[in-house]
């Protein structure tokens, strides 16, 4: 197959590029520079441009753009551009895809979408939750409107944190608990919805090349955890004590909304599309996608 991917330069796109070629898909990577390789096709979303056949030929778009959530405190500049960055580049690969015929489009989205479940299982037929992290997930999603209006097989990623060695959640974490200043936070029961870096991967291509799977798709690992659980098993990991609980008062007086939000709240997220379809997860549990992690 034929793909375009956009966001192809962070932690997931780097590794999905790397296991499509692998697999022996065509890669197009969309880049907000001048072309620089042969595999680069420039694009800049605020203008609503993307270089000239780019499209060509294409079966399907990958869709990873946005900032991060938690790299910086949620003022309301801040809050505004983890919008934007998500749904300006959502609506032009939308309305590309909708303008070229493209037949797939398969575009970020994450667990937020639903809200704190407070240790409620949800799958993929949950309504959306509250909170500023719910109200992103919608309109992000809502974004892709014109491709899915123009007929295109629309995959909706519900993302959940991403396990790697690489970075993300464990590049922030790993030096905390080497430091011995590991710990539950508040009360430790609100879950979190973990996925191998590996297994997010799988699942994107797994997207990409079934026909069948359609609409919003939970990419979590099929044995969520709560947070409690989580930090007893990155410690064993890790080989460090839990000593240091971070009390939830002291969460919401640092971070406020984002503490709250990105700390206290979970989603009991189960991938229930994903294992109907016969999706292979690599990493069943916990303990072994912290093990491939922390290796």
């Amino acid at each position: 197959m034929r793909v375009v991917v956009a966001g192809s330069s962070g932690l997931i796109g780097t590794a999905l590029v790397a296991q499509l070629r692998e697999a022996g898909h065509d890669v197009l990577r969309l880049v907000r520079r001048r072309p620089a390789a042969p595999d680069e096709r420039g694009w800049d979303p605020p203008a609503g441009g993307v270089d000239d056949g780019t499209f060509d030929g294409v079966d399907a778009v990958v869709n990873l753009n946005g900032v991060g959530i938690g790299d910086r405190p949620w003022s309301g500049s801040r809050k505004q551009l983890i919008r934007d960055s998500r749904n300006v580049p959502t609506e032009v690969l939308a309305t590309a895809v909708a303008e070229h015929g493209v037949p797939a489009m398969i575009s970020g989205s994450a667990v937020g979408y639903y809200g704190d479940t407070d240790g409620r299982a949800v799958d993929e037929s949950a309504p959306s939750g509250t909170g500023f992290l719910a109200e992103v997930c919608r309109d992000w999603e809502a974004a892709t409107g014109r491709a899915r209006d123009a007929g295109a097989r629309v995959v909706l990623l519900r993302t959940g944190l991403v396990l790697s060695r690489a970075g993300g959640l464990l590049g922030r974490l790993r030096p905390l608990f080497k430091g011995f200043l590991g710990g539950r936070l508040g009360d430790g029961r609100q879950y979190m919805p973990w996925i191998s870096l590996d297994d997010e991967v799988g699942a994107i291509r797994f997207a990409i090349e079934n026909d069948a799977l359609t609409g919003p798709v939970n990419l979590t690992g099929p044995t969520p955890v709560t947070n409690a659980e989580f930090t007893s098993a990155l410690a064993s990991a890790l080989g460090r004590p839990t000593a240091f609980p971070v009390p939830a008062f002291a969460i919401r007086a640092a971070l406020g909304e984002m503490g709250q939000e990105l700390l206290l709240n979970g989603q009991r997220a189960i991938p229930a599309k994903l294992l109907h379809a016969g999706f292979q997860f690599r990493h069943q549990a916990l303990g072994e996608a912290l093990a491939a992690a922390t290796e």
